[in-house]
């Protein structure tokens, strides 16, 4: 009597050990770890800061990205004066965000949909890969207080979306921060449509001094649809990042004046006494 033997199963992929093309755990750990502490407080980062209150984040400001007041004050939305004297009276339990709009200056919704593009345009930018860890301090919140606090796993998925998204359109993240020159005419490719009127506006500001950044600042506008401008013109190839400056030689070495009779035994007597030790 014959028993068949089955065949051997074909190898399967464990699907939990494929690595994750997002980074998998997140992309900042300490962030994740600070959300499930509830933790308050300031999250350091190279590009940028994130304040946390209760896990979750309620403010992020980064020199690359147009802030709250840029944002409120650039089309006339909020008075100079107005901002400023909201944030001197702010404290823990009234914020900025909350006095402006008992007083009237500014609508509900207005400052929600400015607070949640500043906070995700510096969000993807604190959140860029880094080569200096992070560091946390723990306090208080912010003092424009929660107008619109967002989770950290809604932050980070929205800073994958925007990474993908940018790099679909062009893969060099250099057009994010540095200066930017117009291309040689006649260099360039014919595009295969013309510029809207967005992005001209964007080209006429570029002067190989001003960054992707500081375009949306003197335009008024947030920084992430200027740099998904900014790349569709890069990928037309009408402008350009300008490459980083060339690092300088190091400067040569001290020559030392050569030594003709050194005094033997004193290296002697202090080599047996390191020796000693």
């Amino acid at each position: 009597m014959t028993h068949a033997v089955p065949p051997p199963r074909l190898p399967v992929r464990d699907r939990a050990a494929i690595p994750d093309p997002t980074g998998g755990g997140g992309v900042s750990p300490m962030l994740t770890r600070l959300a499930a502490e509830r933790a308050t407080g300031v999250l350091e980062r190279e590009h940028g800061t994130l304040h946390l209150a209760d896990g979750h984040v309620v403010h992020a400001e980064s020199p690359f990205a147009p802030g709250l007041a840029d944002l409120l004050l650039a089309h006339g939305t909020l008075a100079a004066d107005a901002w400023r004297q909201a944030v001197e009276r702010a404290d823990e339990e009234h914020g900025a965000g909350r006095l402006l709009v008992e007083a009237g200056l500014v609508a509900r919704g207005a400052l929600e949909i400015c607070h949640l593009g500043a906070l995700y345009d510096a969000g993807y930018f604190a959140l860029a890969p880094s080569s200096t860890p992070g560091r946390f301090h723990y306090g208080t919140g912010h003092l424009l207080g929660a107008v619109r606090p967002v989770t950290v796993a809604e932050l980070e998925r929205e800073t994958l979306r925007r990474r993908a998204l940018l790099h679909r359109l062009w893969p060099q993240p250099l057009a994010d921060t540095a200066p930017l020159l117009r291309t040689a005419p006649g260099a360039a490719p014919v595009p295969a449509t013309a510029p809207d009127a967005r992005q001209r506006a964007v080209l006429a500001l570029v002067d190989g001094v001003r960054t992707a950044p500081d375009i949306a600042r003197a335009l008024g506008r947030r920084a992430f649809p200027t740099l998904a401008d900014v790349r569709r013109l890069a990928a037309a190839g009408l402008v350009a990042a300008k490459p980083p400056p060339a690092a300088p030689d190091p400067p040569p070495g001290i020559a030392l004046p050569p030594v003709t009779d050194p005094d033997i035994t004193l290296l002697k007597r202090l080599r047996d006494a390191l020796e000693a030790l």
